[in-house]
């Protein structure tokens, strides 16, 4: 693999997002301020939307991991489509609570009674529900409802909800009225610069002990930006892609014709929605979230992007085998030189 060719410690582009690998863009400090100013109120909602591979997911597992676990008792949630009574179980189980087949209004009661006993051992409940594009409007009534438990004037719950743009487009909808006044503040997480896109590319690979090995020329950082319109995740399908390609050629310097090789393989094998200009992010607006209209292209990206990251695993396994074949000819060559 290239790593080892390179001298790298791990793999800087994976799909998987790592904290360790977090990167602090403007867009990402920004958002990340926002979620622990939430922290700081101690009640209400908090709301970052993103595109697809935007690293909102990078971003809470980064909160998470620097919350205080003796202060903070924290839960993640990752919604698939549930419904107002799935809901529920799943807050209950994500806090761990034992919940069997009971009523409503025994598991409103059970849930009541779990956060009031962390309030009383000076703790707070964090509920993170991931991908929360994908909750019914009862499912999110559930959870505003869930807001309301209060001893004294203390809140016992309180939400980060993290997605898509669909999620504001649900949150503008007429029956989400109350939650949004639970809203304290929203923020959506946009694209990099190119300024930026460089600076992350560079960041990722010192991460991992890169030395100026690979050299990547001015202009490969310029075709990274034109063709991942500074998305995270689409930068690191597409380095990981380069280095592969670089790898395989023995290259120890990328240039932007490398870079936009790759791009376009990338498009015939995936479509050229695959790569390419990012929608345009909504401007910020404080706590009163916006809609944006790009759900069927969100879609597309998000199968796209699981279609990358298997492609991504068949390709490392023919690129290993391609690299053993390497070896053996260079070494057979070697032999015949020898005995000459």
């Amino acid at each position: 693999m290239y790593e080892s060719y390179y001298g790298f410690s791990g793999k800087p582009f994976q799909l998987n997002p790592d904290p360790a690998f977090f990167f602090g863009s403007r867009g990402h400090k920004r958002a990340f301020a926002y979620l622990q100013y939430g922290l700081f109120q101690n009640e209400g909602f908090i709301v970052i939307t993103g595109e697809v591979g935007a690293g909102k997911t990078t971003l809470v597992r980064s909160l998470l991991e620097q919350l205080d676990t003796s202060k903070v008792v924290a839960a993640q949630l990752v919604s698939t489509q549930l419904d107002a009574d799935d809901m529920l179980r799943s807050v209950a189980a994500a806090f761990g609570i034992n919940i069997k087949s009971v009523d409503k209004a025994e598991l409103l009661a059970t849930l009541e009674a779990f956060l009031c006993s962390l309030l009383t051992q000076n703790k707070r409940a964090l509920l993170v529900v991931d991908e929360a594009q994908n909750l019914s409007a009862r499912a999110v009534e559930e959870l505003r409802m869930l807001s309301n438990f209060q001893l004294g004037d203390q809140a016992l719950l309180q939400s980060f909800l993290i997605g898509q743009p669909e999620l504001r487009h649900l949150m503008q909808s007429p029956q989400m009225q109350q939650l949004r006044q639970r809203v304290i503040a929203s923020y959506h997480l946009g694209p990099m610069d190119r300024q930026e896109t460089q600076a992350y590319v560079e960041h990722r690979l010192t991460h991992v002990g890169w030395q100026g090995n690979p050299k990547f020329e001015p202009g490969a950082f310029d075709a990274i930006y034109s063709s991942s319109a500074g998305i995270p995740r689409r930068i690191n399908t597409l380095c990981n892609r380069v280095l592969l390609a670089a790898y395989l050629a023995e290259k120890q310097t990328i240039a932007a014709i490398d870079v936009d090789s790759v791009a376009n393989e990338i498009k015939q094998e995936l479509g050229p929605t695959a790569v390419g200009p990012a929608p345009v992010a909504p401007a910020h607006d404080g706590a009163r979230p916006v809609a944006s209209a790009n759900a069927s292209a969100l879609e597309m990206m998000t199968g796209l992007d699981d279609r990358l990251a298997r492609l991504e695993r068949t390709t490392t396994a023919i690129i290993d085998l391609l690299h053993q074949l390497l070896q053996r000819d260079r070494q057979q060559k070697q032999g015949g030189k020898a005995k000459g």
